[in-house]
């Protein structure tokens, strides 16, 4: 589950945090090495979107210029499909998350993201047959639960900024943080979004973030469905985070995050449009 991923990584040196952070760090060096910011942005949004590919997907992506510089990292990230997880030949995606899904002793369908699971059975999306496109491949299982899942609070938080008519940047500095937001006035302000199960361990992993891009404000904005099943999250998470920490970041729900946002235009006599809903799309 997340929270056991989420216990071992608060360990130094753990498995799944070398895996993650072995795989990002490269990525971003080999980015900037290129001088190309916009290869990240498009690798970063490639594991978020497309976390299942086939191998002849994978290798036309592999060509595309804006994967260049990661081009020969693609193929140890994307890992052939469990045999295990197809079910008479044909592996099933989840439909909300688009994850593969496992199959269960009852011919029914896990998700491993915990988000789906609450929201309620697996809905099935997307089909491969095991052979289809030269193989079946899925992203790597760290990177799937710590760039894949919150990826989809992040694209959803820039949606909204956009829905705003803002021009939120994403990862920018070779992601120092997720979003760079300039409002209007001159203030800019720093989010990352932090999809934790255990409030108390993210409280724990939080630090001040980084100075450039240059920004008046910095928030870590946690998804609104962390609240709803945990009474207190926010409050939990703050009083887990390091003193130095906690002076120079505001830890805020998606929810609130986008009405200060709101607050901000209005004082500039700024409307923006509706963001919509917070929910997953």
């Amino acid at each position: 589950t997340q929270l056991c991923y989420e216990w071992a990584i608060s360990r130094r040196d753990s498995a799944a945090e070398q895996v993650e952070r072995e795989m990002v760090f490269t990525a971003i060096e080999q980015c900037r090495a290129a001088r190309m910011p916009e290869a990240y942005a498009a690798f970063r949004r490639l594991l978020i979107e497309h976390p299942v590919l086939t191998r002849q997907e994978a290798a036309a992506t592999r060509l595309e210029p804006a994967f260049l510089p990661v081009a020969d990292l693609l193929p140890h990230i994307y890992l052939p499909a469990p045999a295990g997880w197809a079910r008479d030949g044909v592996l099933y995606s989840c439909g909300r998350c688009k994850t593969l899904l496992v199959p269960t002793r009852d011919d029914g369908w896990w998700c491993e993201n915990d988000r789906c699971r609450r929201t309620g059975p697996a809905p099935v999306g997307k089909t491969y047959h095991e052979e289809d496109g030269g193989g079946v491949l899925t992203l790597t299982r760290p990177l799937r639960l710590f760039v894949t899942a919150p990826g989809k609070a992040e694209l959803r938080l820039e949606k909204k900024l956009r829905g705003l008519r803002l021009q939120p940047l994403m990862w920018p500095e070779y992601d120092a943080y997720d979003l760079h937001v300039p409002l209007p006035g001159g203030q800019e302000w720093a989010v990352d979004v932090k999809d934790w199960a255990s409030p108390a361990l993210l409280g724990r992993q939080i630090r001040p973030l980084p100075g450039d891009p240059r920004h008046d404000r910095a928030f870590i904005v946690v998804p609104d469905h962390r609240l709803s099943r945990r009474p207190g999250y926010l409050d939990i998470v703050t009083k887990n985070m390091r003193k130095t920490a906690r002076p120079k970041v505001t830890v805020m729900s998606e929810r609130q995050f986008t009405a200060a946002v709101r607050d901000a235009l209005a004082e500039h006599g700024a409307h923006g449009a509706d963001p919509g809903s917070t929910e997953d799309e």
